[in-house]
């Protein structure tokens, strides 16, 4: 499970670091609609590991 919640950030991240290369509204810090989501999940997902993280005493 631990594994599922790091791929999912991962891939969430390479998701919006992709769109926000081609996109320059979400270049310039200001998502469009479609980059939007894709940054939202890649923000919650972030804060779900780390929350973890923290919680497991910062061991992987």
């Amino acid at each position: 499970m631990a594994d599922d919640l790091h791929t999912s950030y991962m891939h969430a991240s390479d998701a919006w670091r992709t769109h926000r290369k081609g996109c320059p509204p979400c270049g310039s810090g200001q998502p469009c609609p479609a980059g939007a989501p894709l940054y939202q999940q890649f923000a919650d997902l972030q804060t779900a590991y780390l929350r973890r993280i923290r919680e497991q005493g910062g061991k992987r």
